[in-house]
C-alpha cells in the first residue's frame, strides 16, 4: 500500500441506464470525501457509465473501492430512486509503475470526456489533486 499508485476503473451494471448529472455529483463527492485520510486521490473522472481514478490508498484498495461503490449505491437508491445493482461487481486496477505511466494515465483521465464527446464545453466531474474540477 505505501506509495503504490493505482489506476482504477469500474462500470455501471449492464442493467442500469446512464448516470445522471446528480448521480455524477454524488460519485465525485464520494471520491473526494476521504481524500487525504483513507487514500490520496490524484485524479478522477466520472463518466456517464464508468469511473476512472488515480489513487494511492492508505487502506487495502479493495476496501477503498468497496466503500465508494457501496456508498454511492446507497445514495442513488435513497436520493435518485435508482434500484437494483448499480455497479458491476468487479473493477479493473493496474499498479502505475513509473512517472511516465503516471503521466499517461493522468492525461487519459483528464482527457476522457473530450475524447468521448469532442467539442464539449467544460466538464464538472473531472479533476486532479490540487486542481479541482477542470473547465
Amino acid at each position: 500500500m505505501d506509495g503504490v499508485t493505482y489506476f482504477v476503473t469500474w462500470r455501471l451494471d449492464s442493467s442500469q441506464g446512464l448516470l445522471t448529472d446528480t448521480e455524477r455529483e454524488i460519485v465525485r463527492d464520494a471520491l473526494c470525501f476521504a481524500d487525504g485520510t483513507a487514500f490520496d486521490l490524484l485524479a478522477h473522472v466520472v463518466m456517464d457509465n464508468h469511473v476512472h481514478v488515480l489513487v494511492r490508498p492508505r487502506k487495502p484498495l479493495q476496501q477503498v473501492v468497496h466503500s465508494w461503490k457501496s456508498f454511492t449505491t446507497h445514495e442513488f437508491h435513497c436520493r435518485t430512486g435508482r434500484v437494483g445493482r448499480v455497479w458491476q461487481f468487479e473493477y479493473f486496477d493496474r499498479i502505475v509503475r513509473d512517472e511516465d505511466e503516471l503521466l499517461q494515465k493522468l492525461r487519459y483521465i483528464l482527457g476522457n470526456p473530450w475524447k468521448r464527446w469532442p467539442g464539449i464545453e467544460g466538464y464538472e466531474w473531472v479533476g486532479q489533486r490540487g486542481g479541482g474540477p477542470l473547465a
